[in-house]
């Protein structure tokens, strides 16, 4: 039984990969540069996407938004006047509680993929799901505010291990929190040596200027940044 339960999840995983391929193969000939944006919830994900999306001067940048129900944050992100798409796994998906890359691909028609450069995936959040599954993308940035706690790169291994960035939000709240930031950073070296990251907070700006020039780089398609 246990081995037929491994046997299943690797297929899954393995049907999974097969249309992320797809969809990298539709985005690369559309020329989009892909970044799925991944976190636990309430980290900060839209507010720090609210902070960029309208400032990103000669990227046209556009937002899948995913979550279980709701289109509060696409609401959001469209007052800046971007293509937005809501992708709700409540309806039809079985509420899952990520994207994978078959949801993407039946957003795909509704993306205006000729008309971006940038392509930003808000994923649903969590910080187990999104790390396993692909959805196409070229690269994959999480956020972990400071209220989580020191110990989450050491918790949520795979999450930090999968991702090319790590912003690390809400350090405004850093003088009123128990949160050793370095003991942060040595659990992520930990699991991630050497992974880039930022400290931002999305409140009041600071580190926001590091982030907007990672986007820019990504959609440019030149190196990062150590």
């Amino acid at each position: 039984m246990h081995r037929t339960r491994i046997r299943i999840v690797e297929d899954a995983l393995d049907a999974n990969d097969t249309i992320a391929r797809a969809n990298r193969d539709d985005f690369d000939r559309a020329g989009v540069v892909v970044v799925n944006f991944m976190s636990a919830p309430g980290a900060g994900k839209t507010t720090l996407l609210e902070r960029v999306v309208g400032e990103l001067d000669g990227v046209r940048v556009g937002v899948l938004e995913g979550d279980v129900q709701g289109s509060l944050d696409a609401e959001r992100l469209a007052s800046f006047h971007v293509p937005v798409v809501q992708l709700n796994t409540g309806e039809g998906f079985g509420g899952e509680c990520h994207l994978d890359a078959n949801m993407v691909r039946t957003a795909i028609p509704a993306l205006p993929l000729d008309d971006l450069d940038l392509l930003v995936v808000e994923n649903v959040g969590n910080l187990v799901c999104p790390a396993e599954f692909r959805i196409g993308e070229d690269h994959r940035v999480m956020v972990s505010s400071v209220t989580e706690g020191e110990d989450k790169p050491l918790k949520y291994p795979l999450m930090f291990r999968a991702c090319d960035l790590v912003l690390v939000n809400k350090i405004d709240l850093l003088p009123h929190l128990e949160f050793d930031l370095q003991k942060f950073l040595h659990n992520l070296d930990a699991v991630h040596p050497g992974v880039e990251r930022r400290l931002v907070s999305a409140r009041t700006g600071e580190g926001i200027g590091e982030w907007r020039e990672w986007l820019l780089r990504a959609a440019a398609r030149e190196p990062a940044i150590a």
